[in-house]
């Protein structure tokens, strides 16, 4: 699979060009948009659903994958689920996927001592999206405590509901669509979860091909990226600006992001 162009800034700047993907297609009439790693970036997401609904108008079958990480790092973690959450009536084919964040997340639920590693990668600004107060401190200490009996109790069941029922992979065709990666060598059905939610070096520097074109998030680039074995749209969409979808129909591919 050849690397995409990128887009002409001045014409469709949401659009890069059609490109083929030979040894990976998905399903006659059906057409799939991944999307990348939101990070708490609702205003960013409603943009490219709006350019994902006016591209699908024709379409008879579309599929949505998220790709996991719709939390952290940006400051609207809360409003980013809320809309997942109401996406059912209008993409009831919708599959979201777990990423490392939203099981960080969990683990924080779980287990408060967990807080100041997840704030290491931005849990603080998911705390202050529920209107919990983020301790200053990135050891345990009794803000800790404070904040996650505090976050348990403003934290919504429906919210809870859909982050521990998220799916972990999913296969269209001859793609799979992971968080992060998956183990090089091992069959897509046989990764374990903890690869397809953390892996990044062993997997991005691999240099033979999987049973499956696996479709990523996890590790930002600065524009989508696709090789004979991945397609990386994790297009670092907080400090960005640039949320990025793919969209795959027969054998062909096309990225769209907000800008």
């Amino acid at each position: 699979m050849a690397k995409l162009a990128e887009p002409e800034e001045a014409s469709a700047p949401q659009l890069a060009a059609v490109s083929t993907a030979p040894e990976a297609s998905v399903p006659d009439g059906v057409v799939v948009y991944a999307i990348g790693d939101i990070h708490g970036r609702c205003d960013l997401l409603e943009n490219l659903l709006e350019r994902l609904e006016e591209d699908a108008q024709s379409t008879e079958e579309p599929h949505l994958v998220f790709l996991g990480d719709y939390i952290d790092r940006g400051l609207q973690s809360r409003q980013v689920i809320e809309m997942l959450l109401a996406l059912n009536e209008r993409w009831p084919t919708a599959t979201f996927l777990k990423g490392n964040h939203e099981e960080a997340l969990l683990k924080f639920l779980d287990r408060p001592e967990y807080g100041p590693n997840w704030a290491t990668y931005g849990g603080r600004e998911t705390l202050v999206s529920y209107g919990v107060r983020p301790p200053r401190s990135f050891t345990m200490n009794e803000e800790w405590r404070i904040a996650h009996d505090d976050f348990i109790a403003k934290f919504p069941q429906d919210h809870l509901h859909f982050l521990r029922t998220l799916d972990v992979s999913k296969r269209i065709g001859g793609y799979g669509f992971v968080h992060a990666g998956v183990k090089p060598g091992r069959p897509f059905e046989e990764q374990s979860e903890n690869d397809m939610l953390w892996i990044r070096d062993e997997f991005l520097t691999a240099t033979g091909r999987e049973d499956l074109v696996v479709v990523h998030g996890h590790t930002p680039v600065d524009h989508a990226y696709s090789d004979n074995r991945r397609i990386n749209i994790d297009t670092g969409a907080y400090f960005s600006g640039r949320l990025t979808a793919v969209r795959l129909e027969g054998d062909t591919m096309r990225y769209i992001s907000t800008r």
